[in-house]
Protein backbone atom coordinates (compact mmCIF):
# COMPACT_ATOMS: atom_id res chain seq x y z
CA UNK A 1 0.00 0.00 0.00
CA UNK A 2 1.38 3.45 -1.19
CA UNK A 3 0.99 5.68 1.88
CA UNK A 4 -0.18 9.75 1.25
CA UNK A 5 2.96 12.54 0.99
CA UNK A 6 5.02 12.81 4.13
CA UNK A 7 6.29 16.21 2.83
CA UNK A 8 4.75 19.07 1.32
CA UNK A 9 4.26 18.08 -1.74
CA UNK A 10 5.19 21.59 -3.42
CA UNK A 11 8.68 21.04 -1.54
CA UNK A 12 8.83 17.96 -2.90
CA UNK A 13 8.75 19.01 -6.45
CA UNK A 14 10.74 22.12 -6.17
CA UNK A 15 13.31 19.47 -4.28
CA UNK A 16 12.95 16.77 -7.57
CA UNK A 17 13.46 19.75 -9.93
CA UNK A 18 16.44 20.76 -8.41
CA UNK A 19 17.83 17.56 -8.72
CA UNK A 20 17.27 17.21 -12.04
CA UNK A 21 18.59 20.30 -13.04
CA UNK A 22 22.05 19.54 -10.92
CA UNK A 23 22.10 16.49 -13.26
CA UNK A 24 21.61 18.39 -16.17
CA UNK A 25 24.65 20.77 -15.00
CA UNK A 26 26.98 18.09 -14.14
CA UNK A 27 26.08 16.81 -17.48
CA UNK A 28 26.84 20.09 -19.05
CA UNK A 29 29.89 20.40 -16.98
CA UNK A 30 31.34 16.70 -18.05
CA UNK A 31 30.53 17.69 -21.82
CA UNK A 32 32.59 21.34 -21.84
CA UNK A 33 35.81 20.17 -20.25
CA UNK A 34 36.43 16.36 -21.93
CA UNK A 35 38.82 16.50 -24.15
CA UNK A 36 38.19 13.57 -26.80
CA UNK A 37 34.92 14.54 -29.24
CA UNK A 38 33.23 11.79 -28.67
CA UNK A 39 32.41 13.15 -25.55
CA UNK A 40 32.47 16.82 -25.72
CA UNK A 41 30.28 16.80 -29.41
CA UNK A 42 28.89 13.59 -29.68
CA UNK A 43 27.64 13.35 -25.91
CA UNK A 44 28.57 9.29 -25.13
CA UNK A 45 28.44 9.79 -21.30
CA UNK A 46 25.53 10.63 -19.18
CA UNK A 47 25.73 11.16 -15.15
CA UNK A 48 23.39 10.66 -12.09
CA UNK A 49 23.18 11.76 -8.49
CA UNK A 50 22.14 8.61 -5.83
CA UNK A 51 21.32 8.91 -2.02
CA UNK A 52 23.48 7.06 0.05
CA UNK A 53 21.36 3.86 -0.46
CA UNK A 54 23.15 4.56 -3.77
CA UNK A 55 19.26 4.65 -5.21
CA UNK A 56 18.52 7.28 -8.02
CA UNK A 57 17.41 10.98 -7.26
CA UNK A 58 18.34 13.06 -10.46
CA UNK A 59 19.92 12.49 -13.75
CA UNK A 60 20.36 14.20 -17.40
CA UNK A 61 19.12 12.76 -20.42
CA UNK A 62 21.70 10.35 -21.59
CA UNK A 63 22.57 6.71 -23.14
CA UNK A 64 19.92 4.95 -21.66
CA UNK A 65 21.86 1.72 -20.89
CA UNK A 66 24.58 3.70 -19.10
CA UNK A 67 21.90 5.72 -16.66
CA UNK A 68 19.82 2.38 -15.92
CA UNK A 69 22.86 0.95 -13.83
CA UNK A 70 24.99 3.40 -12.80
CA UNK A 71 24.01 2.66 -9.21
CA UNK A 72 25.32 -0.99 -9.42
CA UNK A 73 28.58 0.44 -9.50
CA UNK A 74 28.43 2.42 -6.68
CA UNK A 75 27.16 -1.04 -4.67
CA UNK A 76 29.33 -2.57 -5.76
CA UNK A 77 32.00 -0.18 -4.86
CA UNK A 78 30.13 -0.28 -1.91
CA UNK A 79 30.61 -3.83 -1.18
CA UNK A 80 34.32 -3.67 -1.90
CA UNK A 81 35.80 -0.96 0.28
CA UNK A 82 33.06 -2.76 3.11
CA UNK A 83 30.13 -0.68 3.52
CA UNK A 84 29.66 3.39 3.32
CA UNK A 85 31.49 4.08 6.94
CA UNK A 86 34.98 4.13 4.50
CA UNK A 87 33.49 6.69 2.67
CA UNK A 88 35.71 10.29 3.22
CA UNK A 89 34.59 13.74 2.07
CA UNK A 90 36.78 14.34 -1.16
CA UNK A 91 37.18 10.92 -2.59
CA UNK A 92 36.99 9.57 -5.81
CA UNK A 93 36.76 6.00 -7.23
CA UNK A 94 37.16 4.51 -11.04
CA UNK A 95 35.98 1.33 -12.48
CA UNK A 96 35.31 -0.21 -15.83
CA UNK A 97 35.19 -3.74 -15.32
CA UNK A 98 32.45 -5.35 -17.38
CA UNK A 99 31.77 -8.04 -15.76
CA UNK A 100 30.65 -5.37 -12.94
CA UNK A 101 29.70 -2.55 -14.69
CA UNK A 102 28.33 -4.67 -17.50
CA UNK A 103 29.49 -2.12 -20.19
CA UNK A 104 32.88 -2.57 -22.61
CA UNK A 105 35.89 -1.72 -21.05
CA UNK A 106 36.27 1.97 -22.90
CA UNK A 107 33.45 3.21 -20.70
CA UNK A 108 34.85 4.69 -17.35
CA UNK A 109 32.37 5.46 -14.21
CA UNK A 110 33.81 7.77 -11.93
CA UNK A 111 31.87 8.20 -8.54
CA UNK A 112 32.54 10.48 -5.61
CA UNK A 113 30.70 10.16 -2.05
CA UNK A 114 28.49 13.41 -1.38
CA UNK A 115 28.84 14.72 2.24
CA UNK A 116 26.71 17.16 4.10
CA UNK A 117 28.40 18.73 7.42
CA UNK A 118 29.62 15.17 8.38
CA UNK A 119 26.76 12.90 6.87
CA UNK A 120 26.84 10.83 3.74
CA UNK A 121 24.04 11.81 1.47
CA UNK A 122 24.68 10.28 -1.67
CA UNK A 123 26.81 9.75 -4.33
CA UNK A 124 27.47 11.27 -7.63
CA UNK A 125 28.38 9.33 -11.04
CA UNK A 126 29.41 9.99 -14.20
CA UNK A 127 30.24 7.15 -16.96
CA UNK A 128 32.42 8.68 -20.08
CA UNK A 129 33.59 6.74 -23.52
CA UNK A 130 37.10 7.41 -23.16
CA UNK A 131 38.62 6.64 -26.82
CA UNK A 132 41.56 4.03 -26.03
CA UNK A 133 42.38 2.15 -22.63
CA UNK A 134 45.08 0.23 -24.32
CA UNK A 135 43.13 -2.77 -26.14
CA UNK A 136 45.52 -4.79 -28.83
CA UNK A 137 44.28 -2.54 -31.68
CA UNK A 138 43.23 1.07 -31.34
CA UNK A 139 40.11 1.60 -29.81
CA UNK A 140 38.90 -1.36 -29.46
CA UNK A 141 39.04 -4.58 -31.29
CA UNK A 142 35.82 -6.15 -33.24
CA UNK A 143 38.01 -9.49 -32.70
CA UNK A 144 38.92 -10.21 -29.59
CA UNK A 145 37.82 -13.64 -27.76
CA UNK A 146 39.36 -12.65 -24.27
CA UNK A 147 38.42 -9.23 -22.05
CA UNK A 148 42.43 -9.27 -21.97
CA UNK A 149 42.82 -8.17 -25.81
CA UNK A 150 40.19 -5.45 -24.98
CA UNK A 151 42.15 -3.08 -22.47
CA UNK A 152 43.08 -2.01 -19.28
CA UNK A 153 40.33 -3.81 -16.82
CA UNK A 154 40.15 -1.62 -13.73
CA UNK A 155 38.19 -3.02 -10.83
CA UNK A 156 36.90 -0.40 -8.24
CA UNK A 157 39.62 2.07 -7.45
CA UNK A 158 40.23 4.87 -5.17
CA UNK A 159 41.98 8.07 -7.36
CA UNK A 160 41.43 10.74 -4.86
CA UNK A 161 41.85 10.62 -1.10
CA UNK A 162 40.46 13.19 1.02
CA UNK A 163 40.49 14.99 -1.96
CA UNK A 164 44.35 14.68 -2.83
CA UNK A 165 44.97 12.86 -6.23
CA UNK A 166 46.95 9.39 -5.50
CA UNK A 167 49.15 9.93 -8.93
CA UNK A 168 50.43 7.07 -9.59
CA UNK A 169 47.22 4.80 -9.83
CA UNK A 170 45.86 7.92 -12.10
CA UNK A 171 49.26 7.84 -14.34
CA UNK A 172 48.60 3.95 -14.21
CA UNK A 173 45.29 4.29 -16.40
CA UNK A 174 45.93 7.56 -18.66
CA UNK A 175 49.12 5.64 -19.45
CA UNK A 176 47.55 2.54 -20.89
CA UNK A 177 45.89 4.68 -23.42
CA UNK A 178 47.47 5.78 -27.15
CA UNK A 179 45.65 8.78 -26.44
CA UNK A 180 47.18 9.34 -23.05
CA UNK A 181 46.43 13.50 -22.59
CA UNK A 182 42.39 12.76 -23.62
CA UNK A 183 42.25 9.97 -20.82
CA UNK A 184 43.76 12.71 -18.57
CA UNK A 185 41.61 15.16 -19.45
CA UNK A 186 38.21 13.54 -19.58
CA UNK A 187 38.77 11.72 -16.50
CA UNK A 188 39.45 15.15 -15.03
CA UNK A 189 36.48 16.15 -16.32
CA UNK A 190 34.66 13.40 -14.60
CA UNK A 191 35.69 14.41 -11.20
CA UNK A 192 34.86 18.11 -12.19
CA UNK A 193 30.97 16.56 -12.82
CA UNK A 194 31.11 14.90 -9.74
CA UNK A 195 32.31 17.63 -8.02
CA UNK A 196 29.29 19.84 -9.40
CA UNK A 197 27.00 17.83 -8.15
CA UNK A 198 28.43 17.40 -4.90
CA UNK A 199 27.74 21.11 -4.87
CA UNK A 200 24.43 21.46 -6.01
CA UNK A 201 23.13 18.52 -3.51
CA UNK A 202 24.96 20.36 -0.42
CA UNK A 203 22.88 23.95 -2.01
CA UNK A 204 19.43 21.85 -2.35
CA UNK A 205 19.87 20.41 1.81
CA UNK A 206 21.14 23.65 3.04
CA UNK A 207 17.98 25.10 2.27
CA UNK A 208 15.80 22.75 2.57
CA UNK A 209 17.14 21.09 5.71
CA UNK A 210 18.13 17.52 5.69
CA UNK A 211 15.03 16.19 7.33
CA UNK A 212 12.63 17.84 4.58
CA UNK A 213 15.16 16.38 1.67
CA UNK A 214 14.83 13.11 2.91
CA UNK A 215 11.12 12.90 3.67
CA UNK A 216 10.65 14.19 -0.23
CA UNK A 217 12.71 11.95 -1.69
CA UNK A 218 10.77 9.06 -0.07
CA UNK A 219 7.82 10.44 -1.65
CA UNK A 220 9.25 10.61 -5.27
CA UNK A 221 10.21 6.82 -4.64
CA UNK A 222 6.89 6.50 -3.26
CA UNK A 223 5.29 8.38 -6.69
CA UNK A 224 7.26 6.09 -9.19
CA UNK A 225 6.71 2.90 -7.78
CA UNK A 226 3.08 3.59 -7.48
CA UNK A 227 2.73 4.38 -11.10
CA UNK A 228 4.78 1.29 -11.78
CA UNK A 229 2.21 -0.66 -9.96
CA UNK A 230 -0.95 0.96 -12.11
CA UNK A 231 0.63 0.60 -14.97
CA UNK A 232 1.35 -2.77 -15.01
CA UNK A 233 -1.69 -4.03 -13.28
CA UNK A 234 -4.04 -2.84 -16.47
CA UNK A 235 -1.56 -5.88 -18.58
CA UNK A 236 -3.97 -8.65 -18.39
CA UNK A 237 -1.98 -11.20 -16.87
CA UNK A 238 -0.07 -14.15 -18.83
CA UNK A 239 3.23 -14.81 -20.48
CA UNK A 240 4.25 -13.17 -23.39
CA UNK A 241 7.52 -14.24 -25.50
CA UNK A 242 9.60 -13.50 -28.71
CA UNK A 243 12.71 -14.76 -30.02
CA UNK A 244 15.45 -13.65 -32.36
CA UNK A 245 18.80 -13.80 -33.55
CA UNK A 246 22.01 -11.59 -34.37
CA UNK A 247 24.05 -12.58 -37.17
CA UNK A 248 27.04 -14.02 -35.61
CA UNK A 249 29.67 -12.70 -32.59
CA UNK A 250 32.31 -11.53 -35.16
CA UNK A 251 34.87 -14.41 -34.44
CA UNK A 252 32.40 -17.66 -35.95
CA UNK A 253 29.78 -17.51 -38.35
CA UNK A 254 27.28 -18.92 -35.91
CA UNK A 255 24.19 -16.85 -35.16
CA UNK A 256 23.45 -15.92 -31.59
CA UNK A 257 20.10 -16.48 -30.46
CA UNK A 258 18.01 -14.46 -27.88
CA UNK A 259 14.64 -16.01 -26.44
CA UNK A 260 12.69 -13.53 -24.21
CA UNK A 261 9.75 -14.66 -21.41
CA UNK A 262 7.66 -11.78 -20.17
CA UNK A 263 5.10 -12.78 -17.54
CA UNK A 264 2.79 -10.74 -15.95
CA UNK A 265 1.07 -11.78 -12.64
CA UNK A 266 -1.05 -9.21 -10.96
CA UNK A 267 1.35 -6.49 -10.29
CA UNK A 268 4.47 -8.20 -10.84
CA UNK A 269 6.43 -8.23 -14.29
CA UNK A 270 9.32 -10.96 -14.80
CA UNK A 271 12.04 -10.87 -17.60
CA UNK A 272 13.29 -14.20 -18.32
CA UNK A 273 15.93 -14.68 -20.73
CA UNK A 274 16.32 -18.59 -20.70
CA UNK A 275 17.13 -20.40 -23.81
CA UNK A 276 19.69 -17.39 -25.14
CA UNK A 277 22.99 -17.85 -25.97
CA UNK A 278 25.53 -19.24 -23.72
CA UNK A 279 28.74 -16.81 -23.43
CA UNK A 280 30.33 -16.18 -26.72
CA UNK A 281 34.00 -16.57 -28.61
CA UNK A 282 33.35 -13.41 -29.43
CA UNK A 283 32.49 -10.29 -28.30
CA UNK A 284 28.59 -9.92 -28.03
CA UNK A 285 28.87 -11.01 -24.32
CA UNK A 286 27.68 -8.36 -21.20
CA UNK A 287 28.01 -8.16 -17.81
CA UNK A 288 24.68 -9.14 -15.97
CA UNK A 289 24.42 -5.23 -14.43
CA UNK A 290 23.87 -3.90 -18.22
CA UNK A 291 21.28 -6.83 -18.87
CA UNK A 292 19.68 -5.70 -15.71
CA UNK A 293 19.91 -2.02 -17.09
CA UNK A 294 18.75 -3.44 -20.69
CA UNK A 295 15.32 -4.42 -19.23
CA UNK A 296 15.07 -1.37 -17.20
CA UNK A 297 15.26 0.70 -20.43
CA UNK A 298 12.72 -1.84 -22.63
CA UNK A 299 10.22 -1.43 -19.24
CA UNK A 300 10.43 2.18 -19.56
CA UNK A 301 9.60 2.22 -22.92
CA UNK A 302 6.10 0.33 -22.55
CA UNK A 303 5.48 1.44 -19.06
CA UNK A 304 5.09 4.85 -17.67
CA UNK A 305 7.34 6.32 -20.43
CA UNK A 306 6.07 9.56 -19.51
CA UNK A 307 7.08 10.00 -16.18
CA UNK A 308 10.83 10.95 -14.67
CA UNK A 309 13.24 7.71 -13.42
CA UNK A 310 13.74 7.47 -9.39
CA UNK A 311 14.97 4.78 -7.24
CA UNK A 312 11.56 4.06 -6.55
CA UNK A 313 10.95 3.10 -9.96
CA UNK A 314 11.47 -0.98 -11.40
CA UNK A 315 10.42 -2.61 -7.82
CA UNK A 316 7.74 -4.32 -9.22
CA UNK A 317 10.37 -6.11 -11.98
CA UNK A 318 12.51 -9.51 -11.75
CA UNK A 319 15.08 -10.29 -14.26
CA UNK A 320 16.44 -14.09 -14.44
CA UNK A 321 19.21 -14.38 -16.52
CA UNK A 322 21.42 -17.93 -17.16
CA UNK A 323 24.83 -17.76 -16.34
CA UNK A 324 27.28 -17.58 -17.86
CA UNK A 325 24.87 -16.65 -20.91
CA UNK A 326 25.55 -13.11 -23.58
CA UNK A 327 23.74 -11.98 -20.90
CA UNK A 328 25.13 -12.81 -17.60
CA UNK A 329 29.26 -13.26 -18.60
CA UNK A 330 32.13 -14.17 -16.78
CA UNK A 331 35.64 -14.55 -16.85
CA UNK A 332 37.57 -14.60 -19.72
CA UNK A 333 34.61 -13.56 -21.87
CA UNK A 334 34.82 -10.53 -24.19
CA UNK A 335 32.54 -7.76 -23.93
CA UNK A 336 33.60 -5.42 -26.38
CA UNK A 337 29.92 -5.34 -28.06
CA UNK A 338 27.63 -5.96 -25.51
CA UNK A 339 25.19 -3.51 -26.28
CA UNK A 340 24.70 -5.37 -29.71
CA UNK A 341 22.83 -7.84 -27.62
CA UNK A 342 20.56 -5.74 -25.94
CA UNK A 343 19.63 -3.24 -28.87
CA UNK A 344 18.25 -6.88 -30.03
CA UNK A 345 16.85 -7.67 -26.41
CA UNK A 346 14.92 -4.13 -25.94
CA UNK A 347 12.88 -4.68 -29.33
CA UNK A 348 12.16 -7.95 -28.61
CA UNK A 349 10.61 -7.12 -24.67
CA UNK A 350 8.30 -4.48 -26.51
CA UNK A 351 7.49 -6.96 -29.59
CA UNK A 352 6.45 -9.76 -26.94
CA UNK A 353 4.04 -7.44 -24.99
CA UNK A 354 2.64 -5.86 -28.33
CA UNK A 355 -0.42 -7.96 -28.40
CA UNK A 356 -1.09 -6.81 -24.94
CA UNK A 357 0.30 -2.93 -25.66
CA UNK A 358 -0.76 -2.12 -29.03
CA UNK A 359 -0.91 1.56 -28.29
CA UNK A 360 2.45 1.57 -26.44
CA UNK A 361 4.54 -0.88 -28.92
CA UNK A 362 6.76 0.46 -32.20
CA UNK A 363 7.94 -2.15 -34.75
CA UNK A 364 11.62 -2.91 -34.40
CA UNK A 365 14.33 -0.71 -35.17
CA UNK A 366 17.69 -0.94 -36.78
CA UNK A 367 18.89 -2.17 -33.61
CA UNK A 368 22.56 -1.93 -32.86
CA UNK A 369 25.64 1.07 -32.95
CA UNK A 370 26.64 0.36 -36.15
CA UNK A 371 30.33 1.47 -35.53
CA UNK A 372 32.51 2.68 -37.62
CA UNK A 373 36.39 3.21 -36.67
CA UNK A 374 39.38 4.74 -38.66
CA UNK A 375 42.73 4.78 -37.00
CA UNK A 376 46.05 5.64 -38.08
CA UNK A 377 49.30 7.80 -37.94
CA UNK A 378 49.50 11.89 -38.30
CA UNK A 379 52.32 13.28 -39.14
CA UNK A 380 54.49 13.66 -35.36
CA UNK A 381 53.35 9.79 -35.27
CA UNK A 382 50.54 10.30 -32.52
CA UNK A 383 47.58 8.28 -33.04
CA UNK A 384 44.39 9.75 -34.59
CA UNK A 385 41.15 7.09 -33.72
CA UNK A 386 37.81 8.12 -35.01
CA UNK A 387 34.96 6.30 -33.93
CA UNK A 388 31.26 6.77 -34.90
CA UNK A 389 28.21 5.16 -34.05
CA UNK A 390 25.64 5.51 -36.88
CA UNK A 391 22.28 6.65 -37.26
CA UNK A 392 19.12 4.47 -38.73
CA UNK A 393 15.44 3.87 -39.24
CA UNK A 394 13.16 3.38 -35.74
CA UNK A 395 10.31 1.49 -35.94
CA UNK A 396 6.38 2.92 -36.70
CA UNK A 397 3.87 2.75 -34.04
CA UNK A 398 0.03 2.78 -33.86
CA UNK A 399 0.11 6.85 -33.87
CA UNK A 400 2.70 8.13 -36.36
CA UNK A 401 5.65 7.02 -38.73
CA UNK A 402 8.96 6.02 -37.17
CA UNK A 403 11.77 8.57 -36.75
CA UNK A 404 14.45 8.39 -39.53
CA UNK A 405 18.33 8.70 -39.15
CA UNK A 406 17.84 8.10 -35.20
CA UNK A 407 20.60 6.82 -33.06
CA UNK A 408 19.54 3.35 -31.68
CA UNK A 409 17.72 3.23 -28.34
CA UNK A 410 20.65 1.86 -26.31
CA UNK A 411 22.47 5.02 -26.91
CA UNK A 412 19.44 7.78 -26.39
CA UNK A 413 20.67 11.04 -26.42
CA UNK A 414 23.96 10.41 -28.57
CA UNK A 415 24.56 12.99 -31.19
CA UNK A 416 26.12 12.07 -34.59
CA UNK A 417 29.86 13.65 -35.33
CA UNK A 418 29.13 17.06 -37.76
CA UNK A 419 30.82 16.78 -41.07
CA UNK A 420 32.35 19.96 -40.05
CA UNK A 421 34.29 18.65 -36.97
CA UNK A 422 34.76 15.27 -38.48
CA UNK A 423 36.50 16.31 -41.55
CA UNK A 424 38.88 19.25 -39.44
CA UNK A 425 40.13 16.61 -36.93
CA UNK A 426 40.52 13.74 -38.86
CA UNK A 427 41.83 12.73 -42.49
CA UNK A 428 38.33 12.39 -43.92
CA UNK A 429 36.18 13.41 -46.44
CA UNK A 430 32.58 12.66 -46.54
CA UNK A 431 30.97 12.78 -49.62
CA UNK A 432 27.36 12.08 -49.51
CA UNK A 433 25.18 11.89 -45.89
CA UNK A 434 21.25 11.49 -46.38
CA UNK A 435 18.74 8.72 -45.70
CA UNK A 436 18.70 5.62 -47.69
CA UNK A 437 15.65 5.79 -49.75
CA UNK A 438 12.80 2.90 -49.52
CA UNK A 439 14.78 1.59 -46.46
CA UNK A 440 11.78 1.86 -43.81
CA UNK A 441 9.16 -1.14 -43.43
CA UNK A 442 5.92 -0.21 -45.29
CA UNK A 443 3.12 -0.19 -43.32
CA UNK A 444 -0.25 1.98 -42.22
CA UNK A 445 2.37 4.03 -40.31
CA UNK A 446 5.63 3.57 -41.93
CA UNK A 447 8.82 2.75 -40.87
CA UNK A 448 12.05 5.47 -40.39
CA UNK A 449 14.64 5.51 -42.95
CA UNK A 450 18.52 4.81 -42.30
CA UNK A 451 21.42 6.72 -43.22
CA UNK A 452 23.76 6.82 -45.89
CA UNK A 453 27.58 7.76 -45.27
CA UNK A 454 30.18 7.78 -47.76
CA UNK A 455 33.72 8.26 -46.44
CA UNK A 456 36.73 8.78 -48.46
CA UNK A 457 40.02 8.96 -46.99
CA UNK A 458 42.68 11.53 -47.46
CA UNK A 459 45.14 9.70 -45.66
CA UNK A 460 46.35 5.85 -45.02
CA UNK A 461 44.26 4.67 -42.18
CA UNK A 462 43.10 1.01 -41.14
CA UNK A 463 39.22 0.56 -40.90
CA UNK A 464 37.00 -1.26 -38.38
CA UNK A 465 33.26 -2.09 -38.64
CA UNK A 466 30.67 -3.69 -36.56
CA UNK A 467 27.18 -3.90 -38.07
CA UNK A 468 24.51 -6.10 -37.48
CA UNK A 469 20.77 -7.25 -37.76
CA UNK A 470 21.38 -7.80 -41.41
CA UNK A 471 19.78 -11.82 -40.66
CA UNK A 472 16.71 -10.11 -38.12
CA UNK A 473 16.54 -6.88 -39.67
CA UNK A 474 13.89 -4.53 -38.30
CA UNK A 475 9.96 -6.40 -38.07
CA UNK A 476 6.90 -4.63 -38.43
CA UNK A 477 3.92 -5.21 -36.11
CA UNK A 478 0.44 -6.14 -37.04
CA UNK A 479 1.13 -6.73 -40.61
CA UNK A 480 3.53 -4.11 -41.19
CA UNK A 481 7.13 -5.07 -43.44
CA UNK A 482 10.07 -5.15 -42.54
CA UNK A 483 12.96 -2.29 -42.20
CA UNK A 484 16.32 -2.92 -44.84
CA UNK A 485 18.76 -4.59 -43.45
CA UNK A 486 22.17 -2.55 -43.21
CA UNK A 487 25.06 -3.06 -46.14
CA UNK A 488 28.66 -1.74 -46.49
CA UNK A 489 30.52 -1.14 -49.13
CA UNK A 490 34.58 -1.36 -49.10
CA UNK A 491 35.66 0.45 -52.39
CA UNK A 492 39.94 0.64 -52.97
CA UNK A 493 41.64 1.11 -56.29
CA UNK A 494 41.56 -2.34 -57.23
CA UNK A 495 38.39 -3.76 -55.34
CA UNK A 496 35.13 -3.71 -54.00
CA UNK A 497 33.53 -5.72 -51.54
CA UNK A 498 30.37 -5.54 -48.96
CA UNK A 499 31.51 -6.54 -45.69
CA UNK A 500 29.36 -5.76 -42.14
CA UNK A 501 32.18 -6.52 -39.75
CA UNK A 502 35.92 -6.02 -40.27
CA UNK A 503 38.46 -5.54 -37.88
CA UNK A 504 41.37 -3.04 -39.10
CA UNK A 505 41.54 -3.31 -42.65
CA UNK A 506 43.99 -1.31 -44.36
CA UNK A 507 42.99 1.42 -46.41
CA UNK A 508 44.59 4.01 -48.33
CA UNK A 509 44.53 7.49 -50.04
CA UNK A 510 40.99 7.62 -52.41
CA UNK A 511 39.92 4.66 -50.60
CA UNK A 512 36.09 5.37 -50.02
CA UNK A 513 33.65 3.55 -47.75
CA UNK A 514 29.32 3.53 -48.03
CA UNK A 515 27.72 2.94 -45.18
CA UNK A 516 23.60 2.49 -45.21
CA UNK A 517 22.35 1.64 -41.93
CA UNK A 518 19.08 -0.13 -41.99
CA UNK A 519 15.20 1.06 -41.92
CA UNK A 520 12.85 0.80 -38.74
CA UNK A 521 9.97 -2.16 -39.47
CA UNK A 522 6.17 -0.64 -40.25
CA UNK A 523 3.08 -0.83 -38.28
CA UNK A 524 -0.05 -2.05 -39.59
CA UNK A 525 -0.82 -3.09 -43.30
CA UNK A 526 0.62 -1.04 -46.07
CA UNK A 527 -2.65 -1.03 -48.05
CA UNK A 528 -4.13 1.05 -45.09
CA UNK A 529 -2.14 3.67 -45.70
CA UNK A 530 -3.28 7.22 -46.33
CA UNK A 531 -2.43 8.30 -50.05
CA UNK A 532 -1.89 11.70 -48.93
CA UNK A 533 1.28 10.56 -46.83
CA UNK A 534 2.61 7.87 -49.81
CA UNK A 535 2.89 11.20 -52.19
CA UNK A 536 4.68 13.22 -49.29
CA UNK A 537 6.97 10.08 -48.94
CA UNK A 538 7.62 10.52 -52.47
CA UNK A 539 8.18 14.18 -52.36
CA UNK A 540 10.12 14.37 -49.51
CA UNK A 541 12.72 11.17 -50.92
CA UNK A 542 11.92 9.12 -48.01
CA UNK A 543 10.58 6.51 -50.95
CA UNK A 544 10.37 6.51 -54.64
CA UNK A 545 7.81 5.34 -56.83
CA UNK A 546 8.52 1.69 -57.82
CA UNK A 547 8.65 1.60 -53.87
CA UNK A 548 4.79 3.03 -53.89
CA UNK A 549 3.52 0.84 -55.98
CA UNK A 550 5.20 -2.91 -54.52
CA UNK A 551 4.32 -2.14 -51.29
CA UNK A 552 1.57 0.43 -50.71
CA UNK A 553 -0.26 -0.45 -53.81
CA UNK A 554 -0.15 3.08 -55.31
CA UNK A 555 -0.97 4.07 -58.88
CA UNK A 556 0.23 7.19 -60.54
Amino acid sequence: MISTFIENPITTEIIRNALSSAAEEMNESLARSSFSPIIYEMKDCSVGIYNENAELLGQSSGLPTFLGNLDVCIRETTKIIGGNENYSPGDVYIMNDSYLAGTHLNDITVIAPIFYKDDLVGFSATRAHWLDLGAKDPGYPMDATEIYQEGLRIPPLKIYNNGEPIQDIIKLITMNSRLSDQALGDLNAQIAACNTGNKRVNDIVERHGIETFRNSIKDIFRQSELIDIQQISVIPDGVYTAEGTLDNDGVTEEEVPVKVKVTIENERLTIDLEGSSPQRMGMTNCGLAQTVSACRVAFKHMIGPDSPVTGGNFKTMDIKVPKRSIFSAEEPAACGWYFTALGLLIDLIIKALSPVLKEESAAAHYGDSMVVTFSGRNEDESTFLYVEPTAGGWGAFSADDGQSGLINNSNGDFKNLPVEVLESKYPLKINEYGFRVNSGGAGRTQGGQGIVREYELTKPSNLSLWFERAKTPAWGLFDGLAGKAPEVEIITKNDKEKRLKVNSKGLYVGDRVIVQTGGGGGFGPPLERNEEEIRNDILDGLIDEDFAREKYGYSF
